[in-house]
């Protein structure tokens, strides 16, 4: 999408390179931000608890709990800007940055994404569908609101939850109890939705700039596997109208919502080519890391980008591609591909690129890499999925 610009391009300051972006969170989303960064000269440290996390592996670390105010307070003296790769973050905490640093994304972005029904109040405000909701706070609120919003109906936390935790998808009238029971003992709110048969879940990463500019990616069709996802295929096999038509309402949400840097826009995909938006992250996304070699900027950049306020980066897709996600139960066959094969695996059509976290340890369903397959054809790159066996449960 091409970009536009809307607004006074003189509010906010530019940051420009060699200057130091502070990361709340140092996961792999930190750490692949940190490495498209430094190719453009900034400087990088990050606050995680966790020490020798993957951003702080490369980068300066405060290893401190994302609650701890004299870490965020440190983090602000040694930042020129800062950003977040997660959206579990301390909203007051978020806050005081605010107050002592340059935080473009804002804490309202996360108060707004960090709670389902304010995040499915503002889609609606853009004047983009979501699935039919019910706010529960009862047993009695629930079983009214599914005998109107039907069965199957899924019940989810309305704070917390990812990869499919906090959430119960209803199937009979037997479930109804237990799901409530099982889902507000954390004494979350509750939100019930529709069941949305979709034939296809994409997504779109939308940037956008405190000068107002907005570049959508191209979109991604997602697979997933135990809720997790484990292919995203680009170019998505779906008609051109429906292409356009997710990436302007991806591009119209990050306008409403003023957001800053990265928004990804999960949508399902029904039948009748109706789109409905599922959920949003205020960050780059696992669904965009194929970007980092089949487009002209990666989202890993452009984030960068948006963030320091900087002209955002063209987003053509330079080759389709499948992006496959590496869990822990499957390091042992890639790390044995990747020093007996050189990870060609003696395919023509397909070229792997691999990219590990360096997370210390693994363990089954956790992520610890994906290898992107630039291919001519993207079904070039799903037999490669099948053919390697590695992934030998799963589906494409």
């Amino acid at each position: 999408m091409s970009g536009t610009i809307s607004g006074d391009n003189n509010q906010q300051p530019i940051i420009g390179p060699g200057s130091r972006i502070g990361v709340l969170g140092g996961g792999q989303l930190g750490r692949m931000m940190a490495l498209a960064g430094s190719n453009l000269g900034y400087h990088f440290v990050t606050l995680d608890p966790t020490p020798e996390c993957p951003c702080g592996q490369l980068t300066e670390q405060i290893v401190a709990g994302y609650d701890d105010k004299k870490a965020a307070r440190l983090l602000a003296e040694r930042s020129d800007v800062i950003t977040y790769e997660f959206e579990n973050v301390d909203v007051e905490v978020a806050e005081l940055l605010e107050r002592l640093s340059y935080v473009p994304q804002g804490s309202k972005l996360l108060y707004t994404t960090q709670h389902r029904l304010r995040e499915k109040a503002a889609v609606e405000a853009a004047g983009v569908k979501v699935a039919p909701y019910a706010e529960i706070s009862s047993e009695m609120e629930l079983r009214e609101a599914v005998s109107r919003l039907g069965i199957p109906s899924v019940l989810k936390t309305v704070t917390g939850g990812y990869d499919g935790k906090g959430q119960w998808v209803i199937k009979s009238e037997a479930e109804i109890g237990p799901a409530y029971s099982e889902l507000s003992r954390a004494g979350t709110e509750l939100v019930l939705e529709q069941f949305i048969p979709f034939v296809k879940e994409l997504s779109v990463i939308a940037a956008r700039s405190p000068r107002g500019e907005v570049m959508t990616f191209p979109v991604a069709e997602n697979i997933h596997v135990d809720n997790i996802l484990h292919i995203s295929i680009v170019p998505a096999r779906v008609e051109e109208s429906v292409l356009r038509q997710a990436e302007q309402l991806a591009a119209r949400i990050a306008e409403s919502m003023e957001a800053v840097g990265l928004l990804a826009v999960e949508m399902f995909l029904t039948e009748g080519g109706e789109l409905y938006v599922n959920e949003l992250a205020p960050r780059p996304h696992n669904s965009g890391h194929y970007t980092m070699e089949a487009c002209t900027t990666s989202q890993f950049e452009q984030h960068v980008r948006a963030i320091c306020n900087l002209p955002l980066g063209k987003t053509s897709l330079l080759s389709p591609v499948v992006m496959v996600n590496v869990l822990g139960e499957h390091m042992d066959a890639v790390a044995k591909a990747l020093t007996e094969e050189d990870l060609t695996w003696a395919n023509s059509k397909v070229v792997p690129k691999l990219h590990l976290y360096g997370k210390n340890g693994s363990a089954p369903k956790r992520k610890m890499g994906h290898i992107n397959l630039l291919c001519s054809h993207v079904q070039d790159g799903l037999d490669w999925i099948q053919q390697t066996k590695i992934w030998r449960n799963q589906h494409s």
